[in-house]
């Protein structure tokens, strides 16, 4: 990794005339139009990261000059590319053929750390077969642990649960970043009993919560226990979204329950999913449109498959890229680039089931809102040009084939998701830009936000889930 970036020239070396003063705009054009990466470096806040020039740019087209604690360079990589467009003055030029990489770089370290915690270097140094020997361990470790005593009063059995999920993460994590530099055969070979070791992990985690619908005072140890910016959301998201899985199957085996959601669908959300189907007579909207076969409780074996992709959801996040950056250097370009590296390497790197890959690559979908992003909406927009007369007919599906052949709109688990997602985002107590919400505010918010003004997520869904967090009596909700 250190000699793939070595973080030496400031931006204002190459895009200013020799006064030190002047933009050269020439040069500005031609960074424009590349692919061009910036290293961003709070030396007093111990922060860094990587965003796009034209970011940058775009917010103030002179960055590099603004007094702030925030310092920008050009990677190596990055001169090298200009270098060969005649952009790099000849100083700068023969600094990148003398320069040797350094042994150890500190600062790629530290954006490693911030991102993923102190384990990663320990746990990415690992052989395959140590990596999963230790899932192994997890596991085991998992297993010990009794249904009953996973409570917020048990601070041992919360501890083995966040450290675990956490490993596991980690060590999926590293893995891939090798396998990128494999073959897709020679990938799927090599991750193989990886993919099978973790499969069996997340049905151990299934068969702890899957009785047991823990509480918020867990949730929150879960805040306080789990390290790294990224795995704090990836392990919270995971955990918290098997919890609400097992908690929608509660539910949903109550025919009351299910009765209750009907009339909930009549009285407040019908036109909203009449606008998502307009072709669909609103006497028609139904629940078994909004849910394709309706509301059924969730097999065994999907309900693991479906937790499998929760596990790997943010895998194609890099490590110098924060979920959600500060609102000063969000890049929504590589916000959006971590869905695609995560999909496409799940499916030619590995053998993870389709239904994880899914899950990973529409999380962000938001209904088809300008807001979201994904493969669906894609693949969608290539398929109504063979076929312009295509209408989907329900909302969300459990299962595979409908998604698949455009009959519906998105996938049930993707749905749950995005709603865990948000959730976990906006009152998530690590964001230095924004003061993190309550349980009660935070809820409020994705109702006027997330559906009021603009449907993204699920109405019926969000509804449920607004249950779930108020019944789990989180001691801060009302603050």
């Amino acid at each position: 990794m250190s000699e793939k970036y070595n973080f030496n020239t400031p931006v204002s070396e190459i895009v200013l005339m020799s006064d030190g003063k002047t933009v050269n705009q020439a040069y500005i054009d031609i960074i424009l139009q590349e692919v061009i990466s910036v290293f961003c470096e709070n030396r007093k806040e111990q922060k860094y990261r990587l965003m796009s020039f034209n970011t940058l740019y775009e917010k103030n087209n002179h960055f590099w000059l603004v007094k702030s604690d925030w310092k920008f360079f050009f990677t190596e990589e990055t001169l090298k590319k200009l270098k060969e467009k005649n952009v790099v003055k000849p100083s700068v030029i023969e600094s990148i053929e003398t320069a040797k990489p350094p042994e150890e770089n500190d600062t790629l370290k530290a954006v490693v750390t911030q991102a993923f915690g102190d384990e990663y270097e320990k746990i990415s140094t690992m052989t395959t077969p140590e990596k999963v020997k230790h899932l192994s361990d997890v596991k085991k470790k998992i297993d010990s642990i009794s249904p009953a005593s996973v409570s917020s009063k048990n601070k041992e059995a919360t501890k083995v649960i966040v450290e675990s999920a956490k490993d596991a993460v980690l060590v999926n994590h590293s893995t891939l970043e090798n396998a990128f530099q494999l073959g897709d055969a020679e990938a799927k070979k090599a991750t193989q009993t990886l993919v099978i070791t973790t499969h069996e992990l997340v049905k151990s985690y299934v068969q702890l919560f899957s009785k047991n619908v823990f509480d918020s005072g867990l949730m929150s140890r879960l805040f306080e226990q789990s390290n790294g910016t990224i795995i704090q959301h990836i392990t919270r998201v995971y955990l918290r979204g098997i919890v609400f899985l097992s908690y929608y199957n509660q539910f949903v085996s109550n025919r009351a329950s299910v009765l209750n959601m009907r009339k909930t669908l009549n009285a407040k959300y019908r036109q909203y999913y009449q606008n998502l189907l307009p072709h669909i007579s609103i006497d028609d909207i139904v629940l078994e449109r909004v849910f394709h076969n309706g509301m059924l409780p969730i097999p065994q074996d999907l309900f693991i498959k479906w937790a499998v992709g929760f596990f790997i959801h943010d895998i194609g996040k890099a490590a110098a890229v924060e979920y959600h950056e500060g609102e000063a250097l969000y890049d929504r370009n590589i916000v959006m680039e971590h869905v695609k590296v995560g999909y496409n390497s799940i499916v030619t790197k590995t053998n993870y089931p389709q239904e994880a890959s899914l899950i990973t690559g529409y999380h962000h979908e938001y209904y088809g809102n300008p807001a979201g992003y994904g493969y669906f909406r894609d693949s969608l927009d290539n398929y109504k040009k063979i076929n312009p007369n295509v209408k989907q007919d329900y909302c969300m599906t459990y299962e595979l084939e409908p998604l698949l052949s455009f009959k519906a709109l998105a996938y049930f688990p993707a749905k749950i998701l995005e709603i865990v997602d948000v959730y976990d985002s906006v009152t998530d107590t690590n964001r230095v830009y924004r003061k993190p919400l309550s349980p009660k505010e935070a809820l409020v918010m994705m109702r006027e936000e997330f559906i009021t003004k603009n449907l993204k997520i699920d109405p019926l869904l969000f509804e449920l889930f607004t249950d779930f967090i108020k019944g789990n009596k989180d001691p801060n909700f009302n603050k």
